[in-house]
């Protein structure tokens, strides 16, 4: 079973290893450039594990940044985890010994692969997530790796590089788009970027957009539960 289980959760991730590998490669090329070593874009890649603070951390750690300005940095960077990760805790609330994994690992690719909760027949759903989760942590981290070996032996442009994460989450989105009846949250998504970008600008928007958002879907829910109840 368990070797079916790897099977099926190599296959679901797929997608995001395609994605994953030529982001990492471009992360390691920005990482080498700036002057640091194959080493550095291994142990970012498997201990910090967050594609876009990792962009944003080449400056932070060129510029010299403060352990103060970093912290606030990623706390902004990466709040949207709090919101999304909020509909995974039924889902995570059993998985034993997978579940700190499970945890640090939930990516918003990865995410995007099991925030549906459909598990294959005949598997173990904690071990199913958890494979899911690493597959994808490893195509980050193999993609940094290779990035950083290319930077170091290749000459490479890197303007424009950091647009990958964009695009990125627009292939995720429209992922989730095709795959998926209820178009609520993506349409809730949209909505509430647009307002909160014109309510308070293009420096200033994310985490009103998170709130925003987190209610949104909070007070549809509530709905939805006080309409199926009998």
């Amino acid at each position: 079973m368990n070797r079916r289980t790897a099977k099926l959760a190599f296959y679901r991730s797929l997608p995001v290893m395609a994605g994953y590998i030529v982001l990492g490669i471009g992360f390691g090329i920005l990482l080498r450039n700036a002057g640091y070593s194959v080493l550095w874009a291994f142990a970012m890649s498997t201990l910090i594990y967050a594609g876009s603070m990792q962009y944003v951390g080449i400056g932070l750690i060129a510029g010299g940044a403060s352990v103060l300005t970093a912290a606030l940095t990623t706390l902004t960077v990466n709040a949207r985890h709090l919101f999304y990760s909020i509909s995974m805790i039924d889902r995570y609330k059993d998985t034993g010994v997978y579940k700190p994994y499970l945890i640090f690992a939930l990516t918003d690719e990865t995410y995007s692969l099991l925030c549906d909760g459909a598990v294959p027949r005949d598997t173990d759903p904690g071990l199913y997530r958890f494979l899911v989760s690493l597959f994808n942590h490893c195509y980050w981290v193999a993609g940094s790796v290779i990035g950083s070996l290319l930077g170091a032996v290749l000459p490479f442009s890197t303007e424009g590089i950091e647009f990958s994460m964009t695009a990125l989450f627009i292939a995720s989105f429209t992922e989730q788009w095709l795959t998926s009846r209820d178009h609520i949250p993506a349409l809730t998504g949209i909505g509430s970027s647009l307002l909160c970008l014109i309510v308070f600008g293009p420096d200033r928007f994310l985490i009103p957009t998170m709130l925003l958002i987190t209610l949104v879907l909070t007070l549809l829910r509530g709905r939805e539960e006080a309409t199926e109840a009998p």
